[in-house]
């Protein structure tokens, strides 16, 4: 039997990075990965969805340049050609992620693992055909598409008509019709892409709006600009059955039969915890499969900690990488704790959309006392300049009193680079009289930030 003094189970973003803080801080560090190194988001999820996406931006972008006075020839989107650059991006970077694990000195297993109880103060883990024991678990399996019990929806997926995100990312042809079920990060995203890729596109949404977690402004916005280039919605609706070569859903009570060559299911996905052997350590999951943990990434059981989508809290890459740190520094005894009140959320879609803290619906639900501003994105030089004939928003959420931010919320050009730089404020808690002090760039899209907190009554 081999031991360790911390063993962390999956390789997602939560495990390597934990895995790279420990063994920099001296833990001989042991990481069981099933099935590739980098996790959904390296391997199928925010890095090869991007890829795609920037193809249909580019696509885009070419197709509009008779508008900034530039020529070009008939431009398409060469489907293949962006899938073999995707691949050769995900390969580089899962790479990169393998070479700093050895770097750090990590023993990286690629074999499932499961706990398999407990002996004197350390946990036993089969990781492959060895026994491995350390007196520290990190549990990091990450989420899987959650699939609803939808009849025929188990048989498509087998027989391939249904696919995940996962095989959506590597669809060797585009379909001519695409039914999307979930109108959320993921659907909206691969609706975008094979939009522009030639799909005929339908987002099935049970929801009456889409990106439920986003400000109603912004998810409005949204959602018509995204109609302006061709996608399909049918909102407040249910799919009760799907078979080959079209789907059933009800709306208003209505039944009503939709055509496609593929449906994407992407609604929602669970917390992977199943075969890992849990209850031999007395660690029991809760309702909806998370491992409950508190604001150090502890569980219910002493040396055993979560991070990553796997405890249900923000299913989110960057918040595991936090989660990660906060992990390790409670292992190593450093103060630290983890905060949720400043993660920011991105919509990868063009027009892209992006929030941070409450939104305006959020805030009035808790009862709490706000006021809000928003400026048109049309009010920046550089907008304007740079995007001809679009729109966007730039919404910013206060307390009663105006001393504090509380959300900022933005749609249009650069929202996701935007965000990034109000998450260090709001985490902060910096002032707004200070922040109305502060020089930003012009022109920048940024600036408007600043305005928008000067419209606030």
């Amino acid at each position: 039997m081999t031991t360790a003094q911390l063993i962390i189970v999956g390789g997602g973003p939560a495990g390597y990075r934990a895995a790279e803080r420990a063994a920099a801080a001296g833990l001989q560090t042991i990481l069981a990965e099933r099935r590739a190194l980098g996790g959904v988001c390296l391997n199928e999820g925010c890095i090869p969805s991007k890829a795609l996406l920037h193809s249909a931006k580019v696509l885009e972008t070419v197709k509009s340049a008779g508008t900034y006075g530039v020529t070009t020839g008939d431009a398409s989107l060469d489907h293949p050609k962006v899938l073999a650059r995707k691949n050769r991006v995900v390969k580089m970077l899962t790479g990169g992620v393998a070479k700093s694990l050895e770097q750090a000195g990590v023993t990286v297993l690629e074999s499932p693992a499961r706990l398999e109880g407990k002996q004197g103060e350390n946990f036993l883990v089969r990781i492959g055909d060895a026994l491995y024991a350390a007196p520290r678990i990190l549990i990091a399996t990450g989420s899987a598409p959650a699939i609803p019990p939808i009849p025929g929806l188990k048989e498509a997926l087998t027989s391939g008509f249904a696919i995940t995100s996962r095989e959506a990312l590597s669809l060797p042809e585009v379909p001519e019709e695409l039914a999307v079920i979930g109108g959320g990060v993921v659907g909206l995203e691969l609706a975008c892409y094979y939009k522009a890729a030639g799909s005929k596109v339908t987002v099935l949404e049970m929801l009456p709006r889409i990106a439920a977690g986003m400000d109603c402004a912004i998810s409005d916005m949204l959602l018509a600009q995204l109609k302006k280039k061709g996608i399909a919605f049918q909102l407040g609706c249910r799919v009760t059955r799907v078979e080959e070569g079209s789907l059933t859903y009800e709306v208003d009570g209505r039944e009503q039969v939709l055509s496609a060559r593929k449906v994407l299911l992407a609604g929602g996905r669970v917390p992977v915890t199943e075969g890992l052997g849990l209850e031999t350590v007395g660690l029991i999951p809760g309702a909806k499969g998370q491992l409950e943990t508190d604001e150090r990434m502890r569980t219910a059981v002493p040396g055993i900690w979560a991070a990553g989508d796997v405890n249900g809290r923000s299913l989110l890459a960057h918040t595991a990488y936090r989660e990660a740190e906060v992990a390790v520094n409670d292992m190593l005894g450093i103060p630290d704790a983890m905060r949720y009140h400043a993660i920011p959320a991105v919509l990868y879609t063009s027009p892209e959309a992006a929030g941070i803290g409450l939104t305006e619906q959020a805030a009035r639900e808790q009862g709490i006392d706000i006021q809000t501003a928003s400026l048109s994105l049309r009010y920046s030089g550089r907008f304007l300049a740079e995007v001809q004939g679009g729109d966007g928003i730039c919404k910013v959420i206060a307390d009663g009193k105006g001393e504090r931010l509380l959300g900022v919320h933005l749609l249009g050009s650069y929202a996701s680079e935007l965000i990034s730089g109000v998450a260090p404020i709001m985490e902060s808690g910096m002032k707004i009289a200070d922040l109305k002090k502060t020089v930003y760039a012009h022109p920048t899209v940024g600036e408007l930030l600043r305005d928008a907190l000067f419209a606030l009554r």
